[in-house]
């Protein structure tokens, strides 16, 4: 395995964490739906604690947290940029509309954290010793919840587009009521969703 690659996707995902607390941040003051506001208010505390686990990877692995790579700059940018898509649709739209952005926003946050994970386990199973054992071991605290990020935010985003299109949407979605965290799971739930209408 490269190495300096390695040290890249951990530098990339401790700044996705870094931009995802600002992510939440900003989707919090835009969310209109209580039960999407607890949901995200947990989110928020996770991927907090999240940024912890990565700084204690870069520990593990003798990183520097404040060293900024090339890829690191572009997802702060991404992250960056979520949050103006945000500041805008809260300054120029309606209060749904700026909910509809904020679902979309965190959902393709999530996408990018939910890949770093994904990456992180592929590398967990080839790292030996202490740096092995304190991937797995961060591995195992995060990556379930990564999974509910993502798929709950997903089916949010959707049924919030279903139902300002005037179709009966369903809320909370089909992935929150089933506690979906696996892309099977998430599939499932996306089919059986038109009978809960």
């Amino acid at each position: 395995m490269k190495q300096d690659q390695l040290d890249e996707l951990l530098y990339q995902a401790l700044e996705t964490e870094l931009g995802g607390v600002q992510v939440y941040e900003t989707a919090l003051r835009c969310v209109q739906n209580d039960d999407l506001r607890k949901e995200w208010e947990k989110y928020l505390d996770q991927t907090t604690h999240h940024v912890e686990i990565v700084k204690t990877l870069f520990q593990a692995f003798e990183l520097e947290p404040a060293v900024e790579t090339p890829g690191r700059d572009v997802v702060h940018h991404i992250g960056a940029s979520l949050v103006v898509a945000m500041e805008m649709a809260l300054k120029e739209g309606t209060p749904e509309s700026a909910e509809l952005v904020a679902a979309e926003c965190v959902t393709l946050a999530e996408t990018k954290d939910h890949l770093n994970w994904e990456l992180l386990a592929e590398a967990a199973k080839r790292v030996k010793g202490d740096r092995g054992k304190a991937l797995r071991s961060a591995l195992e605290e995060v990556e379930e919840q990564e999974d509910e990020h993502l798929y709950h935010t997903t089916g949010w985003t959707r049924e919030l587009w279903i139902e300002s299109l005037g179709i009966p949407a369903v809320l909370p979605p089909p992935e929150e009521q089933k506690d979906v965290k696996t892309a099977i799971g998430a599939a499932r739930a996306k089919q059986v969703r038109s009978d809960m209408t």
